[in-house]
């Protein structure tokens, strides 16, 4: 059973930062981690790991970088890190599409700088919280043309929809 979670930002959205997720699998496995899966081809890793999140996403991003070539933020979460991300969203009641809830995950607590700005903005029909070491967001108009789907992409960490937060913590639970 996984028990860490890592998330790559960026990676697979253009032709230029491109990883095969079986290369990145068995980049991995050869570094000695166990139990490594991916999930989609967006960056999703599951494996086991006794390190603490922090320390495993530095190792994670200077091996992809080493053995794949791609420079990429890599964020982690506990397996119970993640279901607590799934309990405490603000937006269950009334997000009716998972694929227009995404949760963007950071390293650390986002700047205060960072959340003044997108309390100040106007991105009206969607929302956003701010959450501990997460930002959800609602795009209920979809995320193609959406202002506040930009404005998060300009920060730090890496967003995924609901979907696929969801099915990493049932990956995960094995």
């Amino acid at each position: 059973m996984a028990n860490r979670i890592a998330l790559l930002r960026g990676i697979n959205l253009g032709p230029s930062r491109r990883v095969a997720m079986g290369e990145l699998r068995d980049a991995l496995s050869r570094a000695g981690y166990e139990d490594v899966r991916t999930h989609l081809q967006s960056g999703n890793v599951l494996l086991t790991s006794d390190r603490a999140p922090a320390r495993l996403a530095g190792e994670l991003s200077a091996l992809v970088a080493s053995e794949l070539g791609v420079e990429s933020e890599v964020v982690v979460r506990t397996r119970d890190e993640l279901a607590d991300v799934v309990a405490r969203n603000p937006f269950a009641d009334e997000a009716d599409d998972p694929k227009r809830l995404q949760v963007t995950f950071l390293a650390d607590e986002p700047d205060a700088g960072f959340v003044r700005e997108l309390r100040a903005g106007d991105f009206t029909p969607e929302r956003c919280a701010v959450s501990g070491r997460e930002i959800y967001a609602w795009h209920p108009d979809g995320i193609q043309r959406s202002r506040l789907a930009r404005a998060l992409s300009a920060g730090p960490g890496t967003a995924r929809n609901w979907n696929t937060v969801t099915k990493l913590l049932e990956l995960a639970d094995g």
